[in-house]
């Protein structure tokens, strides 16, 4: 069998274990029922997930010029705390900023491969703990817009990780927290403006299981656009890491805006 569309980041489903879906287009993939199987990736060009040119992709999938243009790769994406909508300022497109940044976001911690605090929409919960490989976490703040949820990140990372080491989390070599206690010790950090956000009785941890039937003990990973052509037996999947056989994974979200085949 054989597939061909653009790489975006993989649809998931929390279950035991996690569903994984690639959109290919015209198809649908349950990434699951290809564990075990050998598959080979190919690249075939680039096509930009702004303009959909065959265009070498800079960063998160958008060419050099869609990425200083499109209001889809803001400085407030990755830096929440930068958000100005709130205050009716535009960045790139004030009333798409006011649809992203003026809902429900949350700051939560989360066991990838150490704890880490981060921030996201709360209509992306779970899915973005799944996206990060972490197998547990807990909900810190929920409040009105990102800039809230930006400085209580900036506040919190003086004191946790604000990053995941995507080696140690795809080797599985983690170590069970109890997340409760330590959102707990970390609450006193929280800054003035949103300590009323604080979401002192949800103390749920959710924990993920992702589908993974062989840990690798060293990774490496595969620049498909280098090589061009790659084949191996689908092993596991973390986080949007797909992890093969003889230990090479595939970062599906750093590679958006790759046309790639799939044959099965």
């Amino acid at each position: 069998m054989q597939y061909q569309g653009v790489l975006k980041k993989m649809k998931t489903v929390l279950e035991n274990p996690i569903q994984y879906y690639l959109d290919m287009h015209v198809d649908f993939l349950n990434m699951n029922q290809l564990l075990e199987k050998e598959i080979t990736l190919t690249f075939v060009q680039y096509e930009c997930l702004s303009c959909h040119k065959n265009k070498e992709i800079y960063r998160q999938g958008f060419c050099k010029n869609c990425f200083f243009e499109t209001p889809n790769a803001g400085d407030w994406i990755l830096k929440p705390e930068l958000s100005t909508a709130h205050l009716g300022i535009e960045d790139r497109d004030l009333a798409f900023e006011k649809q992203m940044q003026l809902k429900p976001n949350i700051v939560y911690l989360a066991n990838s491969s150490d704890v880490k605090v981060g921030v996201t929409r709360k209509s992306q919960v779970p899915t973005r703990w799944i996206d990060q490989g972490a197998h547990e976490a807990i909900e810190v703040v929920e409040v009105p817009n990102r800039y809230l949820a930006g400085i209580v990140e900036v506040a919190l990372k003086n004191h946790v990780s604000d990053k995941t080491n995507w080696r140690k989390m795809l080797t599985n070599t983690i170590t069970d927290v109890d997340l409760v206690s330590k959102k707990e010790a970390l609450s006193k950090y929280i800054p003035a403006e949103a300590k009323a956000y604080y979401l002192d009785t949800n103390n749920k941890e959710t924990h993920m299981h992702f589908p993974v039937h062989q840990y690798p003990t060293k990774v490496k990973s595969l620049n498909l656009v280098k090589y061009q052509t790659y084949k191996g037996v689908l092993k596991g999947i973390k986080g949007q890491y797909l992890i093969f056989e003889d230990a090479t994974v595939f970062n599906i979200r750093s590679n958006e805006g790759l046309v790639v085949l799939i044959e099965v």
